[in-house]
């Protein structure tokens, strides 16, 4: 029976593609300078991810093991085409902004890893939920970082929303505080590397804090007579 529980677990934190496995670090640190980057290209691969582990868990019984990886790449250059032109016709704005990283999906290894270690092994069910919950985990990531580098660098937070969202979006955009001239060192990407070291360095502490709260076996005692004198 599978556990689905489990696959959540490893998706969204203890497995996390981005702080654990440290996968699809390209576009990671290459588009996050604001949310909006991030959040487009947060749900571009998430629904790339989704439906590559669907049809590569239907088709696993019909496709020889020696050109898996080549019908699997076949299938996830399909998918990242349908996404491209969907986002062109329908943010293409943002589909401007993200430019060459939204067909480079094609080549994260977090997408091609899913597909060979996860959804050429289980059924379609648990394939598409360990493509949902590991899309998610990344998502989050790219978010996070890129509200840390949005602030930081110009003072605001969804900025550009409404290339993601439409015109009504350009409500949402939060003036943080107020910048003379951008924080260049967060909008570059020497400034994601560092930004991405200390969510590592935090996942760590955390996972620190939570080990020592597990309760320890308890040792075994072995009972043992000890003989003073012998009469």
């Amino acid at each position: 029976m599978t556990n689905y529980r489990e696959i959540a677990w490893q998706g969204l934190w203890k497995n996390n593609p981005g702080l654990v496995q440290l996968l699809g670090l390209c576009p990671l640190l290459a588009v996050t300078a604001t949310v909006t980057n991030a959040l487009g290209l947060g749900m571009a691969t998430l629904l790339v991810l989704v439906g590559s582990n669907i049809l590569v868990s239907l088709v696993r019984n019909f496709v020889p093991k020696e050109i898996r990886i080549p019908v699997f790449v076949m299938i996830i250059a399909a998918l990242v085409t349908c996404v491209q032109l969907l986002m062109n016709a329908y943010t293409h704005g943002l589909y401007l902004s993200l430019g060459i990283f939204l067909p480079l999906i094609v080549t994260n290894c977090v997408i091609i890893g899913r597909a060979e270690a996860f959804a050429s092994r289980n059924n379609v069910t648990s394939a598409a939920f360990d493509g949902l919950m590991m899309g998610l985990g990344f998502s989050a990531i790219l978010v996070v970082l890129g509200g840390l580098r949005e602030i930081l660098g110009q003072g605001t937070l969804f900025d550009g929303a409404e290339l993601l969202l439409g015109d009504w979006a350009s409500v949402l955009t939060i003036q943080v505080f107020q910048l003379d001239t951008p924080f260049l060192i967060a909008m570059l990407p020497p400034g994601a590397f560092i930004a991405m070291g200390l969510l590592i360095a935090l996942k760590n502490v955390i996972d620190s804090k939570l080990e020592s709260r597990q309760p320890k076996p308890e040792s075994e005692t072995i009972a043992r007579a000890r003989i003073t004198k012998v009469s």
